[in-house]
């Protein structure tokens, strides 16, 4: 089969459309590759067809020589000469000037009609002197005109042209032997035909063929030129390069762009081994030995700018035979993109405030040590730490001091752990330390207590001075743990215990710890099925007048009566309520109760009831109450919400807003263990308080320390300027009641007057039992 040459490729390639191909070329689409090959193949066999119909007029010319006039047949030979000869130099312009986009079209159209006019000039005199001619006359004519039609070949490049020229021929001998006089003998006639068909058959498959091996080379040649184009515009825009090497990995092709990388020109690079070249890297080593295909291989390389990062890919070689012939393949300058990840790897890990590992980066550090120590039997160990009285810098100095001490807090972190670990802020006021070697268990120790230390020495910021301190819990792996989850959850259970301890101090995992974790699990578990069983319960201490000792109301005191613990003190199951987030509705059950039983009691009759700092922000609370207080048509000076100093520690203007909601609905609030906790002496102007509660420790002590009572007169004073009343709490002496009477009490609660009751004893008390005889 015909192949166009290189130029003709390249015009055909240049002005290919998007990679795709025509079939048969049409008019409508002038430019297409296929059109192109028919043109430039058309063109090359432009010769042989047009020599094959001056041949075949000469012979014709020659045979009938003497039996028809001279200058008829020599005038006839020099017409079809002249016109195939035109024919054919026009077909080879149009292969060169009417190929590619910006050659002219040549629509289908023509290239029939110039084969038509050739057919029809040369049957013209044959045809025309048939019926004259004799009977040797007609076989050659007949004879000539059957194979001229082998003409064909020459456009076979073009179904539609050899289909015409067949036709044209076909009909020419038809008509002579049919309706011309033919004296031509049947035998000889049908030799004549059969030529004639053969060469049909014949030139229109070969015609087919060669249309489906033309567009194929068509389509081929312009998906080839494509790549090319595609592999130039690769290198060209320094997007990567390209490289082969052969069997033995000696380099065959190389971009130019990478030799400049390595330093060399490209041509003093072939034949050289290509791992030597890139710094003997056995990882390229290895996958060139596998003779598998890889890709984006990473590899740091040495140049004369610096060290530089390359990635390769390549494919195995395999030829026909399925011999190995080496590897072809790309590369990428990577050295950029490995910065940037860098950088980005960096800021993912780091604490954007301190500049430590951040949370993420610690666990991954854990997880070293933690495979170190398994791997080397030398234990490692993670600290957690808290800071202790951080929440108020924050609230009472704003939240850039509070940033200034968390840098404060992790230099002097740094300064202290130095070589020994790694420190990390694990997020808001906690920080972390990963010691990989911890096999002294005192030397870690040693380091806590500095720590402790450290960070409670003062600290100045803009002048301002700020005290905190720091509360850790430390476990050691992998004794109290084999994984990173399990070190961190038992460091997390010793920072817990140091934080029950006091704060300041450092706690260190131990079973028993893990059994109280354990145990506070099952708790949490137990208080859900509570609530659902409604186990819970209320009691009721008495409230009596300090004037009088008649009996004035109640402060409800929640109850835990467990199927199997037996009862449960609030102050172990309250903490367990307020961390697992069933504070709201075990509140909603307290409140529920109490608006009950103080529905069922007479008008002078209240009922307090204690709200916990992890209830009281709530913003459903005062939705609660008002219900409550609805659904048991109770007015709301019926109920007293107690709350201690610690709602004032975190939200405070969250809290405030909630208990001025509350006092809207007349609910009294009393502000319990007035003076025991952190001072809220300005929050008493906010019109929210109507009493105060005077701690028990307070009432117990003042007979044998003068202090106490200077203290509970001062409470009693600033509660009347504030239009407040007083109750003494812990009251369990006649001594005790008239202390806190003389004092200024209003009112009194403690054992004296009785210990908490149920709500049949308390009842039976409201319903006419002298208070008096519950004190005796």
């Amino acid at each position: 089969m015909y192949e166009a040459p290189d130029r003709y490729k390249r015009m055909i390639a240049a002005r290919l459309p998007d990679g795709e191909s025509a079939g048969i070329a049409r008019d409508s689409d002038p430019a297409s590759p296929l059109k192109d090959v028919q043109l430039i193949a058309r063109g090359q066999l432009a010769p042989f067809f047009a020599l094959t119909n001056i041949a075949a007029a000469v012979l014709f010319a020659a045979a009938l020589w003497g039996s028809v006039e001279a200058s008829l047949l020599l005038g006839w030979a020099g017409i079809v000469g002249l016109v195939n000869f035109l024919a054919m130099r026009w077909s080879q312009s149009q292969a060169v000037t009417c190929v590619g986009r910006a050659g002219h079209s040549v629509p289908l159209w023509m290239m029939i009609g110039d084969v038509v006019a050739r057919a029809l000039v040369w049957l013209s005199l044959p045809v025309y002197l048939f019926p004259a001619l004799s009977t040797s006359g007609q076989i050659i004519a007949g004879t000539l005109i059957a194979g001229v039609g082998i003409a064909g070949l020459g456009l076979v490049v073009v179904f539609a042209c050899a289909v015409a020229w067949m036709s044209a021929f076909t009909v020419g001998m038809f008509i002579a032997l049919v309706f011309m006089q033919s004296t031509v003998a049947f035998q000889q006639l049908l030799a004549m035909l059969f030529v004639l068909g053969v060469s049909i058959i014949g030139i229109l498959t070969v015609a087919r063929w060669a249309s489906g091996q033309l567009k194929t080379n068509a389509d081929m040649g312009s998906q080839s030129e494509s790549a090319s184009l595609l592999l130039q515009e690769y290198e060209q825009r320094g997007v990567g390069w390209l490289w082969q090497v052969d069997a033995e990995n000696r380099v065959g092709y190389i971009s130019s762009r990478m030799g400049a990388l390595i330093g060399k020109p490209s041509t003093q690079i072939l034949g050289h081994s290509l791992p030597s070249l890139l710094g003997a890297h056995t990882d390229l080593g290895r996958v060139l030995l596998d003779k598998q295909p890889f890709t984006n291989l990473e590899m740091e390389l040495r140049t004369a700018r610096g060290n530089r990062w390359i990635s390769l890919s390549g494919d195995p070689i395999i030829d026909t035979a399925g011999r190995f012939e080496g590897f072809r393949g790309v590369g990428l300058d990577i050295t950029d993109v490995r910065h940037t990840q860098e950088r980005l790897t960096h800021l993912a890990n780091v604490d954007v405030l301190s500049g430590l590992p951040n949370r993420g980066r610690v666990r991954q550090l854990l997880g070293e040590a933690l495979r170190g120590a398994t791997a080397g039997n030398v234990p490692c160990a993670i600290m957690f730490l808290d800071l202790d009285g951080f929440k108020p810098v924050n609230d009472t100095f704003g939240h850039p001091k509070g940033d200034a001490v968390l840098q404060a807090v992790a230099k002097r972190l740094c300064d202290e752990v130095s070589t020994d670990g790694h420190v990390g802020r694990l997020g808001g006021d906690e920080f972390a330390i990963v010691v990989p070697d911890a096999q002294s268990r005192r030397k870690v120790e040693q380091l806590a207590e500095r720590i402790i230390v450290a960070i409670a020495e003062p600290y100045s910021i803009d002048g301002v001075e700020i005290r905190i301190g720091v509360s850790v819990g430390c476990a050691f792996g992998p004794i109290d743990g084999a994984t990173v989850d399990d070190l961190i959850l038992k460091a997390d259970l010793a920072l817990y215990q140091a934080k029950d301890a006091g704060r300041g101090v450092v706690r260190y995992f131990s079973s028993e710890l893990q059994s109280e974790q354990e145990d506070r699990v099952r708790l949490e578990a137990d208080m859900r099925a509570a609530l659902e069983s409604r186990q819970f319960y209320l009691a009721f201490q008495p409230l009596v007048s300090a004037k009088n000792q008649k009996l004035v109301g109640f402060e409800a005191l929640v109850r835990w009566n467990h199927p199997r613990r037996g009862f449960v003190p609030p102050n172990v199951f309250i903490p367990v309520a307020e961390e697992c987030g069933l504070m709201g509705p075990l509140g909603e059950l307290i409140i529920e109760e109490a608006c009950r039983a103080a529905a069922s009691w007479p008008e002078p009759i209240t009922v307090a009831l204690n709200v916990s700092p992890k209830q009281i922000i709530l913003p459903n609370l005062p939705n609660v109450v008002s219900q409550a207080l609805s659904r048991h048509k109770l007015p709301g000076n019926r109920i007293e919400l107690e709350v201690t100093e610690g709602v004032f520690l975190d939200s405070s203007s969250r809290s405030l807003d909630i208990l001025g909601r509350l006092r809207s609905l007349g609910v009294g609030i009393a502000l319990d263990d007035f003076g025991t906790g952190y001072s809220s002496i300005g929050y008493l102007n906010k019109a929210v308080f109507h009493k105060l509660k005077i701690d028990g420790s307070f009432v117990r002590d003042a007979g044998t320390r003068p202090g106490n009572v200077a203290i509970i007169k001062s409470i009693v004073q600033l509660a009347k300027d504030f239009r407040m009343s007083v109750t003494a709490e812990g009251v369990e002496t006649a001594e005790d009641f008239e202390r806190m009477r003389q004092l200024g009490c209003d009112t009194i609660q403690g054992y004296l007057f009785g210990k908490p009751l149920s709500y049949e004893r308390a009842n039976q008390l409201v319903l006419g039992l002298d208070a008096r005889k519950l004190a005796s």
